[in-house]
């Protein structure tokens, strides 16, 4: 629920300038500074204006019907292929029955979920029907603090709003509702609101570089987009396989300090660990012998300092190959060969 405040008229009376007189339709010279100013807003405003009208005609927005035939909630889209391939953030689309896109023309097409991710909280749509326009996405290595960005998609269901700002940071690290952290994130200060969720962040060039999924409520001017680069690396498992294939061990874990002196001794990189705290009986940590209590320092001679760490190691290339872990168990440092499994499939809805 929100409200609606409306401004009041004000109404001005002409303002009499005692200093002197001008005569009436007399060109009034702007100051060098002043031209300067309308220039630099000009350029900003054609920028802003020409990524709106490359990109504007392909963002959707989404209404979503769940299984108890109520609408759960409505969202953003942003038409990414020629064949109608859809992305969207998963957390807009988890749980439906029935999705309906709506273009900024008024043109209404059904869509069908073709594969979501929690993990990187992104989903792949496809439109029942054909397309009159797609949006190109981008190269976000590319981007720069500093940059001019545009976000576009229907906060509080009022469709095509669009609002501008800069890129604050790259290289955020954000959290998703699964617990898995997603990595290369956007922050930007281009305003988003609830409805906002899944559609585009756009350069000035028209190009797609992020995809908008969270802000900080208490906060102001801090919000989140996942780059292109993991848009690409996700959309294209899901629009194969309808998922994205991940692997894991079976721990659990907690991050933990370690003395200067174990550090020393064993010759680590880091002064912190994970600290394993159970292992899944039908995992594959327990099946190789770590045991509660190990404290996971390195995975294939890579350090690990933290859990987000281990979760960024355990990739879909490593299920079903061996790797040694490399653990502290008491005063001993050990090598345990481990063959990661992967992650089973998340039951639907």
């Amino acid at each position: 629920m929100f409200l609606l405040y409306s401004t009041m008229d004000t109404y001005f009376s002409p303002i009499y300038d005692p200093i002197g007189e001008i005569e009436p339709g007399a060109p009034v010279a702007p100051s060098s500074a002043a031209a300067e100013d309308i220039g630099l807003l000009d350029a900003y405003s054609r920028a802003v204006i020409g990524a709106v009208d490359r990109v504007g005609p392909a963002v959707l927005h989404l209404q979503v019907t769940g299984a108890n035939d109520r609408v759960n909630g409505a969202g953003s889209g942003v038409v990414f292929t020629p064949d109608a391939y859809v992305l969207t953030n998963s957390h807009v689309v988890s749980g439906s029955r029935k999705i309906q896109a709506t273009f900024p023309d008024g043109r209404s097409l059904g869509a069908v979920l073709v594969g979501d991710d929690p993990d990187t909280d992104l989903a792949v749509l496809r439109l029942e029907g054909e397309t009159p326009v797609f949006a190109r996405l981008g190269d976000s290595r590319k981007l720069r603090v500093g940059q001019l960005v545009v976000a576009i998609g229907n906060p509080f269901g009022f469709q095509c709003t669009v609002t501008a700002g800069v890129v604050s940071a790259l290289g955020r690290s954000l959290r998703t509702r699964s617990g898995r952290l997603i990595d290369s994130v956007i922050q930007t200060d281009a305003a988003l609101n609830p409805g906002n969720s899944g559609g585009p962040l756009v350069t000035a060039g028209g190009e797609v570089v992020g995809i908008n999924t969270a802000i900080i409520g208490m906060a102001q001017g801090i919000c989140f987009s996942i780059s292109a680069a993991t848009v690409e690396f996700v959309a294209s498992r899901l629009i194969r396989e309808g998922r994205v294939r991940r692997c894991y061990i079976g721990v659990a874990g907690q991050n933990v300090p370690l003395s200067r002196r174990v550090v020393r001794f064993h010759e680590l990189a880091l002064e912190t660990g994970v600290r394993i705290q159970s292992t899944a009986p039908d995992g594959a940590a327990r099946a190789a012998g770590l045991l509660s209590g190990d404290i996971i320092v390195a995975i294939d001679s890579v350090p690990v300092g933290d859990v987000d760490e281990l979760h960024r190691l355990l990739t879909e290339e490593r299920a079903g190959k061996p790797v040694p872990i490399t653990v502290l168990r008491l005063s001993q440092r050990l090598d345990i060969v481990v063959t990661p499994r992967e992650t089973p499939p998340r039951p639907a809805g």
